[in-house]
Parts: C-alpha cells; structure tokens; sequence
C-alpha cells in the first residue's frame, strides 16, 4: 500500500483532498497530515511517505524549501504534489526543478485532476522503487467490511453462526447496547447544470468528505450504496432514554453544515429504530428506507418512530424475500437463477404498475448490491448502460414503473451475458484474492470456514472453486505458503523453531515440524543443518 502525507495550513484543504477521492480504492493510506513544512519534514523522516501532497506557501517552512530538502537528503521520493495558486505560478514553475510530479492549482482542483495526478505519483514511485521494495496492491478490508453490511442489511447471511464469524474475522465491533442503521441521501442543485461524470465525482467527493466529519462527531460504519445513496450503521451508547438520538442529530447537523459550505450539497437520512441484536439489523434498514420516503428540507433527518403514517411502507421494497436466489447467483454468476429473480420481481410490479414508488426502490436495491456484491461491480453496470447518456444513473430520471421495469431488463441481460463470458475469469479472480489474502494473514487463523466468512461466499463454495481454479486445494495451499515463508524465516532470522511455529499460525511446535516435513522431506532442524 502506498503511504501519502497531506501538508496545508488550512484545514479545510486538509479535509478536502482527504475526502475527494476513494484512496483505499487507489491502495494509498494517508499516513497523516501537517500544517506547515518543518512538522512535514519530521513525519517524513520518520516514516517515508511514497508520495507528498503539500501547499507551495506554508509557515516556518514553504512548501519549496520542504521539497528541495527531501531531494538533497532522499533523493527521487517521495514523489511530490503542489497545491498552488494563481498568483503562485511562478514558484510553481521554480517547484518543477525540484522534479515534483505536478502542480494542481487550487481553486480549480476536482477529483477527476487530483486522481489523474495521484496515478503519474504512483508511476514515479513504482518506477522508481526496486520490485523487491513495492507492497502487494491486494487489499481487501475496505471492500469485505462493504460488502459484510450490504449484506447484512439485506439479510443475506445464512445464520447467525456466519455473520459473527465474519464479524470476528474483519475486526467489527457493535455496542452492547445496541445499534441502528441510517439510509442516506445525497442532494446538490448543481444536478441540473452537470453531466454524468462530473456529478459522480461531486457525489464521490462529498461522501468522502462527509466520511471524514462525521467521525470527528462519533463512531460509526458508512458504507456506499450507489451514487447517490449510502448506508450509515450507529452503534449505540444507550438505549435507555433518547439521549442517542440527540446525538446522532448533532453529528449530522454539524457535518451537513460544512459539507454545504463545502460542496453546496445537502443530505436527507431516514433512521430506523435500534435494535440490541445486530443481525437483527435489516429490521432497522427497512424502517430507515421507509423514513427516508417522507424527509424533506424541512425535516432532512427523519427517525421512523416520527412517522406520521407507517402507511409509507407501500414505497419501500424488501428484497429480503429474495435473499437465498440473490446469494447463489452473485456467488456461482449463475445467470439462471437470476432471470428468475427478476422475472419474479418484473411479473410482481407488471401487476401492479402504480406501485412506482416501490418500484424504483427494488430496482434501487438490485443495483447497488450488484454494484457492492460484484468485483469490479460498478464497472460492469457501467458498460451494460454504455449507450445512456447517465449511465446507469438514468435508472433515477425514470417517471413509469413500466421504464423502471425496461431498466432492469436491460440489467439483466448485460449481467447474465457477463455471467457467461466472464464466469471462469471472475472465478479464477476469487481465487487470486484469497491466495493473496491467505499470504497477507499467515499469522491468523486460517480455517475454509473463517476465509470464506471474510470474503462473503460459503465455505463450500470456497473449497469448490480451489478445487478448479488451483493446484492446491484449500488447506493444502495455506499449508505450503506457511513453509515457504517458515523456510525464509529459518534462513534469514534467528527465531527459534517454536517461535516460528508460533508466528506462523501453527497450533504446536510439534504439528509446525509434522507439516513442514510433509512438503519438504525434511524437518525444521535438518533444514537448518543444510543451510
């Protein structure tokens, strides 16, 4: 993973240039930030970002002398980003012999010119740095905690037994005091004036901001949904008294404020009721789509105990009377089961073609768990709606249940002829993901139940598609990627065998040397001897 440190004396940009873009999607960690060149030096001393975003005028120490330093005392890294202003060009050119990678000027920074500079950084570094230095890109925690709560607000977990194992194993913790969920809506009146893309870089950039307030405020799990639509889960401190609500609604007037001031985007957020179970949770999500229906700008943060007329239930959808179908055709790509899904939903709503309302908040559902649930999900519904001026997004320009159904014909077929074409590489992508995550994680246990719990798919399934796409099955594969690495610690280190055995995951000392004899024809001992 690439490490990026962030310098301004503002604190605004600061928060800005942390929000605009998805960065665990690029593999970058902001390792921290700085307000003034002197700190900056310091964090780069101690811990040697790979790239530098950094104001060219700052206190104590510009910008200018902080990069001229780190080129006289490192040489070519860390590659470096100036933020400048009109008025600063003539320093940015003078930033340009220091060999900075760019110079973005402020007032017109996007996130679509942040990104494309971030990329020409991230070639520097890998051309710069031995292949024996670089970081393995795979990083799954980010993408495996979205798509742990799509589905568990759906209810798509087997059982009980499985949710808490992948809770364990992604590190998720609740409040024993209970937990609610949040649906989320993001508004801007530039949506008339934007076109498709520039709109989802404002949507992308406002959520990433807003991901970075409200966490000032509390403790909580954001989640995207789709462009516009996001998931908040808020585990509770207290469930005696309403003391939680005022809470919730403090932090989101104070983060919504400035993401107003910032972006000119508003928020509206249905809130479910608190349940003290959490895989009781899609309970709460359902209510919270139902109180998302009657906010409005007057009220932009509705709790559903507030409704004045649980009636609105008719426009929400609970796609969780399809949960077991959804769940075999994203895991197997079988395109089978999902024409009869939507048959099933498109002869549902063909029936009753005045329920819009809950039309478009199944084909609302349909997609953003395509879009979670799916590797490279969104990339896929993009090219199924290539042909339409808003992409996919023309799903919310819709004014008929019989469009809406039309859209999610045209979602269908483009998935099941995806399905059929990709369905070995995506398999054999699975399998890729897990090897890597198996290697990152020799530490931890590694059963076929605890892996295949962290990456959303049975452990059934798991053993099935190593038995295809591997040389090795499960257990034999995690086994062989231990000995590889114990054998590199038995050369390089000075651990003891035991010791090994230990970091390595083993159970004993004795199983450790039982294994590693298996695959090498030897014991740790004697290997050590040949050495």
């Amino acid at each position: 993973m690439y490490k990026l440190l962030i310098v301004d004396d503002e604190p605004l940009v600061q928060v800005g240039i942390k929000s605009m873009l998805d960065w665990a999607s690029l593999n970058i960690e902001i390792i921290g930030t700085a307000a003034n060149g002197e700190a900056a030096l310091k964090i780069i001393e101690d811990q040697m970002p790979d790239i530098v975003i950094t104001d060219i005028k700052m206190p104590i120490l510009s910008g200018l002398e902080l990069v001229r330093i780190c080129r006289e005392r490192f040489g070519s890294l860390p590659a470096f980003l100036i933020l400048t202003s009109f008025e600063d060009f003539a320093m940015a050119k003078q930033a340009i012999s220091y060999q900075v990678t760019d110079y973005l000027v402020k007032l017109e920074l996007d996130a679509a010119m942040l990104g494309e500079s971030i990329r020409k950084a991230i070639q520097l570094v890998d051309e710069t740095k031995t292949p024996a230095e670089r970081e393995p890109v795979f990083s799954p925690a980010g993408l495996l905690q979205e798509r742990f709560f799509i589905r568990l607000v759906n209810n798509l977990f087997e059982n009980e037994e499985e949710f808490k194992l992948q809770k364990e194993e992604l590190s998720i913790s609740f409040s024993d005091d209970g937990c609610l969920a949040g649906y989320f809506l993001i508004d801007t009146p530039a949506e008339t004036t934007m076109d498709s893309t520039q709109l989802l870089n404002l949507y992308s950039a406002a959520l990433h901001m807003f991901i970075q307030l409200i966490a000032k405020y509390m403790t909580c799990y954001v989640t995207p949904l789709d462009a516009r639509h996001f998931l908040i889960v808020f585990p509770l401190q207290t469930s005696a008294d309403d003391s939680w609500k005022e809470e919730i609604l403090r932090a989101l007037d104070g983060t919504s404020t400035m993401l107003k001031n910032y972006y000119n985007a508003s928020i509206r957020a249905g809130l479910g009721h608190p349940v003290k179970n959490p895989f009781e949770l899609s309970g709460s999500f359902y209510a919270a789509k139902q109180a998302l229906t009657e906010a409005c700008e007057e009220t932009p943060f509705l709790f559903y105990d507030e409704l004045k007329d649980t009636a609105t239930s008719k426009n929400v959808f609970n796609l969780a009377i399809f949960k077991d179908d959804i769940r075999a055709a994203y895991e197997e790509m079988n395109q089978e089961k999902l024409r009869g899904i939507f048959a099933s939903i498109t002869e549902l709503f063909s029936q009753h073609a005045s329920h819009y309302l809950q039309a478009m908040d199944a084909a609302g559902s349909i997609l953003y768990l395509t879009i979670s649930l799916l590797s490279d999900g969104e990339q896929i519904v993009s090219d199924i709606f290539a042909d339409e001026p808003a992409g996919y997004r023309s799903l919310y320009q819709l004014g008929t249940t019989e469009q809406i159904l039309s859209w999610m014909q045209t979602l269908c077929d483009g998935l099941c002829d995806f399905f059929v074409s990709e369905k070995d590489d995506y398999k054999n992508h699975v399998v890729t993901n897990v090897k890597a995550y198996i290697n990152q994680n020799l530490d931890q246990k590694l059963t076929l139940n605890e892996v295949a719990a962290a990456f959303g798919i049975s452990p059934t399934y798991l053993s099935t598609l190593f038995g295809k796409y591997s040389d090795l099955g499960f257990v034999t594969y995690v086994n062989h990627a231990r000995i590889t690495a114990a054998k590199e610690m038995l050369r390089e280190s000075n651990d003891k065998i035991y010791e090994i055995a230990e970091k390595l995951g083993f159970e004993s000392a004795f199983y450790f040397s039982k294994v590693f004899k298996k695959i090498e024809g030897c014991s740790p001992r004697e290997y050590i001897q040949k050495l």
